[in-house]
């Protein structure tokens, strides 16, 4: 039977649509669906304090990790050196402004954008309620962009490419740089998107009764995607966020399967083309993704080889198999095993950034090795193929709608009565 519930005390899950009631959490517990086993909320204690606390001190190493040399490099006497912001210079320098725009946004902008925006919802900096759900909006649809990791994974890889042509050593801002890797994921973790948005805007009412274990589609309601209001079906925007939203998300599959074409066709020259050219006492070099494995794996760097080979060539073409095979599923096709093809899509949302590993290890080579005549790296057309493969395969993993895979399921074994 139906019992009326206030909306404030259940959440629908966006991942399978379940209506759940939140129960009681104490600190550092989460509650999660008990359908998918996606995490619908955590109780953190000091939700201020702590990402407050972590913010300013990512914010500070990321300053101090810009002002001072990050790697250099020695090659028969002659030594080079780079700062952090030296490696978008010299791509804008070599014309491609486009890998220079990547660095710059997903390592250095949207990380640091996204802290400062913590540090002032978290702290009721006052401001007018629209500019802070602005901000909010925004926050959580960057938060994914975010590539500092990345492109400290991608610095490592270099190192060993390195080590064949000379010595490699590790300026006085690259501790600093591994410390705002750590903090500003420390940060992000701290935030729950729930609390935040209860503590920006009270959720709206809802007059209608819930029904606990029964999904929001089959009650006529409907979870905004932004700040996860539960509000009726019919309801195009959220009175809480103002974003735009339907029950599911419209032309899912087709806006998935055009962005997925998009990058299949950018993948082909993005392995053809070269990703990059070594010039060696001048004799120019162009190296494919597959070139730079095989000449890895050749001078016994199994390691490197691997994780180069897995995430430039592996991952992306499994993630493009995955999305074509969860598009297939979505549209009523094969068994209904909504678990099994729900974990594909989480496995796919966690690995499509990591590619970008490849494009970062070509921006440090490009920005620190300069010896004049005796060797220069220079980017290549290959590398912005890539680059743009990564980043439509993410769009297209971010318009599939996973609430699809579970609406053929059953769901009475959730239902309470």
């Amino acid at each position: 039977m139906c019992d009326e519930h206030h909306a404030a005390g259940h959440i629908l899950c966006p991942q399978c649509d379940l209506l759940v009631a939140l129960p009681h959490l104490e600190h550092r517990h989460k509650a999660s669906c008990p359908r998918c086993g996606t995490t619908l909320t955590t109780e953190w204690d000091e939700p201020r304090q702590r990402p407050t606390a972590y913010a300013l001190v990512a914010l500070f190493m990321l300053l101090l990790a810009n002002l001072f040399p990050f790697v250099n490099m020695n090659v028969g006497g002659i030594s080079s050196e780079i700062e952090l912001l030296e490696i978008p210079h010299v791509l804008f320098s070599e014309d491609y402004a486009s890998l220079g725009t990547f660095f710059l946004l997903f390592v250095q902008l949207v990380p640091a954008f996204c802290l400062v925006t913590i540090l002032v919802l978290v702290n009721r900096v006052p401001l007018p309620q629209k500019i802070q759900v602005f901000l909010a909006r925004i926050l959580f649809h960057l938060k994914s962009w975010g590539m500092a990791e990345i492109f400290l994974a991608g610095v490592l890889v270099s190192f060993v490419k390195l080590m064949a042509y000379g010595d490699i050593g590790v300026g006085t801002s690259f501790v600093p740089w591994c410390m705002f890797c750590l903090l500003q994921l420390r940060t992000f973790q701290c935030v729950d998107r729930r609390w935040l948005w209860d503590d920006i805007k009270p959720m709206p009412k809802l007059e209608q009764p819930l029904k606990v274990g029964v999904t929001g589609i089959r009650q006529g309601l409907r979870s905004c995607s932004c700040c996860t209001a539960i509000i009726p079906a019919d309801l195009p925007v959220c009175p809480r966020c103002e974003t735009k939203g339907f029950v599911r998300r419209r032309h899912s599959l087709q806006w998935t399967l055009a962005l997925l074409m998009t990058s299949i066709i950018l993948y082909l020259p993005a392995n053809i083309l070269p990703i990059m050219i070594t010039d060696l006492l001048g004799e120019k070099l162009p190296s494919t993704i597959i070139a730079g494995v095989v000449l890895l794996w050749s001078e016994g760097s199994y390691p490197v080889a691997m994780v180069i080979f897995i995430a430039s060539i592996m991952v992306p073409t499994l993630k493009m198999i995955a999305i074509a095979w969860l598009c297939w599923n979505a549209n009523g096709n094969g068994s209904r095993d909504s678990e099994r093809m729900h974990l594909v899509y989480e496995v796919v949302e966690f690995v499509g950034r990591w590619s970008m590993i490849d494009v970062f290890v070509i921006a440090v080579l490009s920005a620190l090795v300069r010896m004049g005549g005796l060797m220069n790296i220079y980017p290549a057309i290959g590398a912005v193929m890539f680059a743009l493969v990564v980043v439509m395969t993410m769009f297209s993993a971010m318009t599939f709608d996973p609430r699809l895979l579970w609406d053929r399921e059953p769901e009475s074994s959730h239902e309470e009565k």
